[in-house]
């Protein structure tokens, strides 16, 4: 029996889906290999960059990307008032917007989301986190341990659905939060959806819990298929969504795509960004950017999966690397155990990105419509016999 069929679980429906690929939104003086670590000094990237950013987006838009992931984090400009002036600029491509919880109150947080999705003709996913960085919350004001954040975050997202489910006044009363008749007159806008899709990023426990009870995708840092098969039969099991973030290097061939990985650990900066981000990672309370690097210790998880790049980019840079049909294999490969969401990047972005639109994503949509196609004949066969 193949791999693709030994992993096969989801549904017939989940398959003949079509996979979503979002990517992440570059920032102004943003270096093809900047590390996670180098953001805390780099001043430019805090600054936003409409007219690049804009036309980044519009080349999105044209590489078949669904979604452009707009960060948050207090080396960035404001994703909200970003993504607003963006999605003025593009008028396809939707935004998934990064923030966290206890920095707004939930009613003064929907007020905000509802009217950006009203500027932007409901293009936005939300995309809330519980934070990573015990020193950067702190920045914020907020001294919340890594269980009592996701509790909140819990919380919060449970008094902004009262809004979103609408009626005349939200009451709410919790650990965190308390509302007593809140009103707001500016609904959440969009063709198909009274409430935004909430993707729940994290590899903890606590994280997958989170998006069972409030959201409507799990998103977690790439592993081997095999390894994160159990975690995501379990969500998609309660009718949420799995996810996926990487990155991706690839060329035409195996080994030229090898080269560009081995080309981004190897110059004269890498013992600084190996220190920044051994400095990042015993600072961080986050499960999986912890787990992340420790996956770092073997460094190909499965023929195409690589961890070179971890301990020196950053957690999130798991990748995959081949030739365009390698990595067309491995992403149904995870669509094999019911990933259908993916986060991806590269170095440099708006180069892989393209690359990836032209060469990798149309083999993808081929083995997806060869799929449909083969699902079509043995249903008809299944009604002759």
């Amino acid at each position: 029996m193949a791999v693709a069929e030994t992993l096969h679980s989801p549904s017939v429906e989940a398959q003949s889906k079509p996979l979503r690929f979002h990517w992440r939104l570059p920032y102004a003086g943003e270096s093809a290999g900047m590390a996670m670590a180098d953001q805390a000094t780099a001043a430019a990237i805090g600054m936003p960059d409409p007219k690049a950013q804009i036309e980044f987006c519009r080349h999105a838009e044209e590489c078949g990307i669904d979604s452009l992931l707009v960060d948050f984090g207090f080396a960035k400009p404001d994703p909200m008032l970003l993504a607003a002036i963006l999605g003025q600029g593009a008028r396809k491509i939707k935004f998934i917007l990064a923030y966290r919880s206890g920095l707004f109150s939930p009613a003064m947080f929907v007020q905000q989301l509802n009217t950006l999705s009203a500027l932007i003709d409901g293009r936005l996913l939300l995309n809330i986190v519980a934070g990573y960085s015990p020193e950067e919350q702190r920045g914020y004001g907020d001294f919340l341990s890594h269980d009592e954040r996701y509790e909140r975050t819990e919380e919060f997202l449970a008094a902004c659905r009262t809004f979103w489910n609408g009626g005349a006044e939200v009451n709410f009363a919790g650990k965190h939060y308390r509302i007593e008749k809140g009103k707001l007159k500016t609904p959440f806008v969009s063709r198909d959806r009274s409430s935004p899709e909430i993707i729940i990023g994290g590899g903890s426990t606590q994280a997958q819990k989170l998006a069972l009870r409030e959201g409507t995708c799990w998103m977690q840092l790439a592993d081997a298929p095999e390894k994160i098969r159990a975690g995501v039969s379990t969500v998609l099991a309660s009718g949420v969504e799995a996810g996926l973030r990487l990155c991706m290097i690839s060329r035409p061939t195996h080994q030229g795509a090898m080269e560009a990985a081995r080309a981004l650990i190897g110059d004269e900066h890498h013992a600084r960004k190996l220190d920044g981000q051994t400095a990042f990672i015993q600072k961080t309370d986050s499960v999986s950017f912890k787990a992340a690097y420790q996956r770092g210790d073997n460094e190909w998880l499965t023929p195409t999966l690589w961890t070179g790049a971890v301990r020196v980019q950053g957690p999130t840079a798991i990748s995959l690397v081949g030739s365009p049909a390698e990595i067309a294999d491995a992403i149904m490969e995870y669509k094999d155990i019911g990933i259908s969401q993916f986060i991806l990047s590269g170095w440099p972005k708006l180069a892989e990105m393209t690359y990836f639109g032209q060469q990798v994503l149309p083999r993808i949509r081929q083995r997806e419509a060869e799929r449909v196609a083969r699902g079509d004949a043995r249903s008809r066969t299944s009604v002759m016999n």
